[in-house]
């Protein structure tokens, strides 16, 4: 099987303000190494604070890493230019928690969609017109709202319409940070679905981020642990939500089961 993208011993710092003036470094990735296979999903689990969002921003490429190694179609994206580095990442895109802040109100639905394929030159307007409104159409926006404002859809039509500008360029790899978290359940099972539809019918490589351990078995074929910058635990979703081994994916299962965890349950300290 095709790996898409390798991590190799990612490490993450920021500098911060500390007490008093003094500053600090935070360690937001402590040595990630992870490996995603094509048309495969994985997610990325874990509380807020733990990691998932900046390895995310690492793997576009919107973060450069402060040491280790990134392959992307085995080519070492840590090293390239800026300039080479937004040819290649054309090919990953991501979708924000929030649909708002990252679609223009200015614009309409079909214009927004349009602007990757613009800004990348694919085509004439002709042919943008044509791809955004299939892909709006495939995603289940009303046909006779593509030239309305994002400001005149619910919290769900932006996320389709953000996901639709997201398909625009025909990515290998799509990054979904915390994309339904903002939603209602009924809402968030429409989209989760209509993703599960996507990946099959483009064979799409995913990467899920979410705190919700049962939307991460739904929706991915492995998931990863995360906490305090570091993969805890990985496996498949079916082995991990069976037989967890870390205490920190127990805890997460005990939330999100909310029955208490059998007390002879295999765990790994």
């Amino acid at each position: 099987m095709e790996a898409l993208l390798r991590v190799e011993n990612v490490v993450k710092h920021y500098s911060g303000g500390g007490a008093f003036g003094a500053k600090r470094e935070v360690d937001a990735l402590k040595g990630v190494s992870l490996t995603i296979h094509a048309g495969r999903t994985l997610a990325l689990v874990g509380a807020s604070g733990s990691g998932k969002s900046t390895l995310a921003l690492c793997m576009t490429g919107l973060e450069p890493v402060s040491s280790g190694r990134i392959w992307f179609a085995e080519r070492e994206i840590t090293k390239l230019t800026t300039r080479e580095r937004r040819v290649v990442c054309s090919k990953v895109q991501m979708v924000f928690q929030d649909p708002a802040s990252s679609l223009n109100p200015r614009m309409s639905a079909l214009e927004l969609v349009m602007e990757p394929l613009r800004i990348q030159r694919r085509g004439d307007r002709r042919a943008w017109r044509k791809r955004a409104t299939e892909l709006l159409e495939r995603v289940g926006l009303p046909g006779g709202k593509l030239n309305q404002s994002p400001r005149e859809f619910s919290g769900g039509q932006r996320q389709r319409i953000a996901l639709a500008r997201a398909l625009a360029l025909a990515p290998r790899l799509l990054i979904l940070d915390e994309a339904l978290s903002a939603l209602d359940c009924s809402v968030q099972a429409q989209i989760a679905n209509l993703l599960l539809e996507l990946e099959s019918e483009l064979a799409l490589t995913c990467v899920f981020i979410t705190h919700d351990m049962a939307m991460a078995a739904h929706l991915a074929d492995e998931i990863a642990v995360m906490a305090h910058g570091s993969i805890v635990e990985m496996a498949s979703a079916a082995r991990l939500m069976s037989a967890p081994q870390h205490e920190v994916t127990q805890r997460m299962l005990l939330a999100a089961r909310g029955m208490n965890y059998v007390a002879d349950a295999p765990r790994v300290v």
